[in-house]
């Protein structure tokens, strides 16, 4: 889909408030309450709104310490990756999961309380699962930027 200037607009909106109306969003954009509305779900409809999420503070709900950890698989074949990323689908404490290039197969980003819940799940969590070869964590000292929009 080709978004044109005024769907850039309304992602734009969307990703700083999706909590607006169409009325709000529409006075922004000087368009009518329904011509907002359509546009908002021909987005919706085409997939490039995927969903609608609330942005939890990590820090009033004991999630404030950050891990990135590094999986290298003990071998690269298809079972060995579907197995893995199954698994991985399961642990809650991991918030995103890339499959990526270089010297590492996964990274992982992990929200848990601190030092002691990250040992703990590292230790029953994530080294029980099968074909991980080896692991490497680095934690985060501050969030620099921590943004969940895309510029269109």
């Amino acid at each position: 889909m080709q978004l044109d200037q005024i769907d850039k607009k309304i992602v734009g909106i969307l990703q700083t408030n999706s909590n607006q109306t169409n009325k709000q969003i529409a006075l922004q954009l000087n368009l009518s309450v329904t011509a907002t509305y359509e546009r908002i779900k021909k987005l919706e409809k085409e997939g490039v709104i995927k969903k609608y999420v609330a942005l939890i503070d990590h820090d009033k709900v004991n999630r404030s310490f950050t891990a990135f950890c590094h999986i290298k698989l003990a071998q690269h074949t298809k079972e060995y990756i579907s197995t893995f990323e199954k698994e991985i689908m399961q642990l809650e404490e991991v918030s995103e999961c890339f499959h990526v290039s270089g010297d590492y197969d996964y990274i992982l980003k992990v929200y848990v309380e601190d030092m002691k819940a990250y040992r703990e799940f590292m230790v029953n969590k994530l080294t029980v699962l099968r074909h991980i070869g080896s692991t490497h964590s680095i934690f985060t000292i501050n969030a620099v930027k921590n943004s969940s929009s895309i510029a269109l």
